[in-house]
């Protein structure tokens, strides 16, 4: 499979001679708002927005509200309403980024946050010959003295900090694999709570602070630490000789944890909104880096949702999906290269809140559906917000009082959802409707 790709590669002239390698970075929690290069004024960002100055920074890149959501999505290339069951679990039945990758020939390894199912030997069965992931075996420390999986052995790292140790493996699987094709799915452990002091942090290894104002400077070393991490990163693919011909993507999973509030360069302020189908809980960082391929110092204003990962990196490898999977993705390759490419006109999300509070415009299905474009939101219980004026979402507008280009936009919005009225499973349809029945019951029962 590889030399056929190569083969491709040198006729079409489109790629590079060898089959390039691919590194995915996903943060958690890092709303868009927190580096430097997308107007960010709180956070040390200096390794990302120098990536952002060399690479393709895009401006309209969303997440899913929370973690499992976005990460089911972003390795199936499919939306939530065709295949997420519930928090915490990737259907066993699913194909992934990772199986493409490894039935391609490629060396495939993960490393940081797992939270897919536990204990279930998930890494290896979804396509990754390595892995060492906090959230496989047990839920122990992430950050100081963490507690990781290494290859389905859980170990105990005393002394260790979580986010170094799942690096350095980064790094020795790079080393190991310089020679061959090789795919690094690096879902990080920062920036996600608990706030904890870094190695870099002047109170490292000392009691945690509880204070509100401590949990923010933490997560400023944090943010700060990862920067480093990813700046660290690329230098040693620079040092090994691959970076020409490494395809780098780095985005968040969700907005920044709510209690966090960060400033921008224009003086205005964001809380964080993770948790929120509002554009502060879903809009975040996407800088693509790909030396001698990408078009430097490009910034694109186009949509893209995390079902667009898939696609766009078998479009760089020259792998191609098999034809039964029904992905929702377009490769945004087209864009990094500096050509037009095909942008979405809208993106649809199918999300399952995990508390009430989250509740209000969940709809018929269980579920909140909204779809969007630049400038309007259309949600499936007919709740419609200009987003221009109103990005809290705060009045909603009577989609039979719209006129011209809002009129528009709705009956755009009206047939994105449509598109997706019979993409949901039956089968998984039935499990909600169980789960929420068994909730209910629970709550009669505390009553």
């Amino acid at each position: 499979m590889l030399r056929f790709i190569a083969l491709l590669a040198l006729l079409s002239g489109t790629l590079h001679a060898a089959p390039p390698n691919v590194v995915v970075i996903l943060v958690d929690d890092l709303g868009y708002e927190c580096i430097g290069a997308n107007g960010g004024a709180s956070y040390q960002t200096p390794n990302l927005d120098r990536m952002a100055r060399e690479g393709v920074r895009f401006e309209q890149c969303y997440a899913q509200p929370n973690c499992t959501p976005t990460r089911v999505q972003m390795m199936t290339g499919m939306s939530n309403v065709r295949n997420y069951v519930r928090f915490g679990l990737l259907e066993k039945s699913q194909t992934t980024f990772g199986h493409l990758f490894h039935e391609a020939g490629y060396a495939t390894c993960i490393t940081g946050k797992w939270q897919l199912g536990q204990n279930d030997g998930g890494p290896k069965h979804f396509g990754f010959d390595e892995h060492c992931l906090w959230a496989y075996l047990d839920h122990g420390k992430r950050y100081a003295n963490a507690s990781l999986a290494v290859n389905d052995k859980l170990q105990a790292m005393e002394g260790q900090y979580g986010p170094d140790v799942c690096q350095a493996f980064a790094f020795d699987f790079i080393r190991r694999n310089r020679s061959k094709p090789f795919f690094l799915y690096y879902p990080m452990i920062l920036t996600h709570g608990p706030y904890e002091a870094t190695p870099d942090s002047k109170d490292y290894g000392q009691a945690a602070v509880k204070q509100k104002k401590g949990g923010q400077q933490h997560f400023a070393d944090m943010v700060a630490y990862m920067d480093k991490l990813v700046g660290a990163l690329t230098q040693e693919l620079t040092t090994l000789g691959l970076r020409e011909n490494t395809l780098i993507l780095f985005t968040g999973d969700n907005g920044t944890g709510r209690g966090t509030t960060s400033a921008l360069a224009d003086g205005s302020e964001q809380a964080g909104e993770k948790g929120s189908t509002t554009r502060g809980g879903m809009h975040v960082p996407l800088i693509v880096s790909w030396p001698g391929t990408m078009k430097p110092g490009s910034v694109c204003p186009d949509l893209v949702d995390m079902t667009d990962f898939l696609p766009t990196i078998c479009d760089a490898t020259g792998i191609s999906p098999p034809k039964t999977l029904p992905l929702d993705g377009r490769s945004f390759l087209p864009q990094v290269r500096g050509e037009k490419g095909s942008p979405r006109d809208w993106i649809y999300s199918y999300w399952v809140p995990l508390r009430d509070s989250q509740m209000a415009n969940v709809g018929a299905r269980g579920a909140v559906e909204q779809a969007f474009d630049h400038h309007y939101k259309l949600y499936s219980t007919g709740k419609f917000f200009e987003l221009d004026h109103d990005v809290e979402e705060k009045s909603p507008l009577q989609v039979a009082d719209l006129k011209g280009e809002a009129a528009a936009a709705a009956v755009k919005l009206q047939a994105a959802l449509d598109h997706f009225k019979d993409a949901r499973p039956a089968e998984l349809d039935e499990y909600a409707k169980q789960r929420k029945e068994k909730k209910k019951k629970g709550k009669d029962k505390a009553e």
